[in-house]
């Protein structure tokens, strides 16, 4: 936010901070669901980084890590030394407590001594709360479009209703921002956006089995991308973006998602 907010004054731009943050109760469950399914499939089993995930993405080489272990921070440091040359497989690697890590107190640098701040930050984190409040707060300071942070904003902006009331697909569709919030999300050229929407929704449609009958909301089904997404004309950087392209649901035969 802060970083952010610098970068406004320096462009004379007033556009207004959206920013309500609220408990975790009073947003709907489909949040934390999509969450965990688009960002973090392991949040409930790690404790603050998913180190099958680190191995996939950087090659990190041992099986379990220690930091009373002089040989697992080592390997550790090599691995976040090859992340500049892996950009495109770190965000599966990050995982949600190291994102909120580097939203609460870090810079969006890409370094590798910056990588290694964010997974003690994780850790301690991990160390200091439940992961129902780790949940809660990164809900409420991730980034989802020009100045809006945390859900609730979101959900009023996008949707003109509360986290409380937003159905599985718009919680999906929130989730589905988070990788590129400026650029991508329902307000702005959702084209890519709408295609981790579908993606996200089929992990969760999957999970769907398990989840008793009285606990799924009413309006789960929600409305359509199309009919969902509100965009007023006093929000001039929705305003005079382009046009969305909803149909970019599934990429072309042999060709990466967009």
């Amino acid at each position: 936010m802060a970083m952010r907010a610098r970068q406004a004054r320096a462009a004379h731009d007033k556009l207004p901070r959206r920013y309500q943050p609220i408990p975790l109760e009073s947003m709907s469950v489909w949040l934390a669901r999509a969450a965990v399914s688009g960002e973090d499939d392991a949040f409930y089993q790690h404790h603050g980084i998913d180190w099958r995930s680190l191995r996939e993405a950087l090659g990190y080489r041992r099986d379990s890590f220690s930091w009373g272990s002089a040989r697992d921070r080592e390997e550790l440091r090599r691995a976040l030394a090859r992340a500049p040359d892996r950009r495109g497989t770190m965000r599966g690697a990050s995982t949600i407590t190291q994102q909120l890590a580097k939203n609460l107190y870090l810079s969006p640098s890409r370094n590798p001594l910056r990588k290694l701040k964010e997974a003690v930050l994780a850790y301690r984190l991990e160390w200091a709360l439940p992961k129902a409040r780790i949940m809660e707060l990164y809900l409420n300071v991730a980034e989802f479009g020009p100045n809006i942070w945390g859900v609730d904003a979101a959900s009023e902006r996008y949707f003109r209703r509360p986290a409380a009331r937003i159905s599985m697909e718009q919680a999906a569709l929130l989730v589905a921002t988070l990788p590129h919030p400026l650029t991508s999300n329902p307000g702005h050229r959702p084209g890519r956006t709408v295609w981790r929407q579908q993606l996200i929704l089929r992990l969760l449609r999957g999970e769907r089995l398990a989840i008793p009958q009285d606990d799924a909301e009413p309006d789960a089904a929600g409305p359509s991308v199309r009919d969902s997404v509100v965009t007023p004309a006093k929000d001039s950087a929705a305003a005079s973006a382009p046009k969305a392209d909803t149909a970019a649901i599934e990429p072309p035969p042999g060709q990466s998602p967009p």
